[in-house]
């Protein structure tokens, strides 16, 4: 469940990780409990990422490997994608390793610029890159995603469901709860519903709501 007297950098962490026990696509990710432990000291969201990148390389071999500044992903079958820190006081920017979805060949990257955090979702086969406001989950069928971006400030305050093809991963339905919800957190019970935990405030326990795919409350994203 979420907690709200959790330190900020820590509590949008675990709540990126509601799901890990229930996804089926990651074979490295961390628990939340090894989150907070890696990230207890942490001077803030890049160095988090970077702790957390230097367990991934090793739970990950040959995956990935820093050189300096940059990241290098292995592609598959061949090639190697490049992610390069950028470090400027306005446009600062950084990659780590944060996770192998393997059942949809791709990897997973922390990212942060300047304050703001995201997470860069790399095809392995392609080497298509698509930003993601918050850490995704894997449906079973593994023909989606879900996020949560749900936070007070600097959040879209959305909950949003990407479809995953051989081309791409693109936005196809979208929810915003409105301005009472704090934090959320979404996982699959099966292939077409959602169970989504969230925080209110001013209430001292979350709160649990289930969507389907089906359901008209979403917003229908519309291809590019």
């Amino acid at each position: 469940m979420l907690r709200t007297d959790t330190p900020p950098l820590l509590r949008a962490l675990l709540a990126l990780t509601l799901g890990c026990i229930a996804s089926v696509a990651s074979s490295g990710r961390l628990t939340p409990a090894e989150i907070a432990q890696t990230c207890a000291e942490a001077d803030g969201g890049a160095h988090c990422g970077r702790l957390i990148e230097t367990i991934q390389l090793q739970r990950l071999p040959g995956l990935a490997r820093r050189e300096g500044d940059s990241l290098l992903v292995a592609l598959y079958p061949t090639g190697t994608a490049t992610f390069t820190d950028l470090d400027d006081p306005i446009k600062g920017r950084s990659y780590s390793l944060w996770d192998s979805l393997d059942s949809i060949n791709a990897v997973l990257l922390y990212t942060t610029s300047n304050d703001n955090t995201s997470f860069t979702l790399l095809q392995r086969a392609s080497n298509r890159r698509t930003e993601l406001p918050a850490e995704p989950q894997l449906s079973p069928d593994r023909q989606r995603l879900v996020t949560a971006d749900i936070c007070p400030k600097g959040c879209s305050n959305e909950i949003a469901v990407w479809r995953v093809s051989r081309d791409g991963v693109r936005k196809e339905l979208a929810w915003s709860p409105g301005p009472t919800w704090i934090d959320a957190g979404a996982q699959w019970r099966d292939a077409e519903t959602l169970a989504i935990d969230y925080a209110v405030a001013g209430q001292k326990s979350d709160t649990s709501v289930t969507r389907t795919l089906a359901d008209p409350v979403w917003k229908r994203v519309a291809p590019n």
